[in-house]
């Protein structure tokens, strides 16, 4: 991987993690103000809506961490690794419970006039289209696997190679 592809994806990751971080400090406790201010037949949705919040930008977070410490070792040459699995399990995962929230967040809007019902709709297709990025990461990790398998043995034959000359 490139020195410059490296430095910009890393540019591009630490301002992700920065922003996500101010979404949690500044822009979550404002949400939390508006709505205060809620009709009362909806004031019961105020805390899931928020929690649901804070766990989607902490998914997010975790992916831009475990993203970062794949890019670190691509840039070292060992993402061909077994400790490679350990980061892409973590997407996987923090993928799954990102839909899983997505599909929550319309589970607490659907009762009632809170939104319209175009909105759950909505929703519910979001919450499938990040299900299936998890299901693209799933893939990219068995051919992970396979290249892992593929230089174990590579090496092997090297190392048999090295003793017969």
């Amino acid at each position: 991987m490139g020195h410059l592809t490296v430095l910009a994806l890393r540019a591009v990751l630490a301002a992700l993690l920065a922003g996500s971080v101010c979404v949690q400090a500044l822009m979550v406790p404002l949400l939390a103000s508006d709505l205060e201010g809620l009709d009362p037949d909806y004031t019961h949705l105020r805390a899931p809506f928020l929690l649901i919040v804070v766990l989607g930008v902490v998914t997010a977070q975790v992916v831009l961490v475990c993203v970062w410490r794949l890019v670190t070792m691509a840039r070292r040459g060992t993402v061909f690794s077994h400790a490679a699995f350990r980061y892409v399990h973590l997407v996987i995962g923090a993928f799954v419970a990102a839909a899983l929230l997505v599909f929550a967040l319309g589970v607490i809007l659907a009762p009632g006039e809170a939104v319209a019902p175009g909105i759950v709709l909505l929703l519910g297709g979001v919450g499938l289209a990040v299900l299936g990025v998890a299901l693209i990461v799933l893939v990219l990790r068995m051919l992970l696997a396979q290249a892992v398998t593929r230089d174990v043995e590579a090496t092997r034959m090297r190392a048999e190679l090295a003793e017969v000359i």
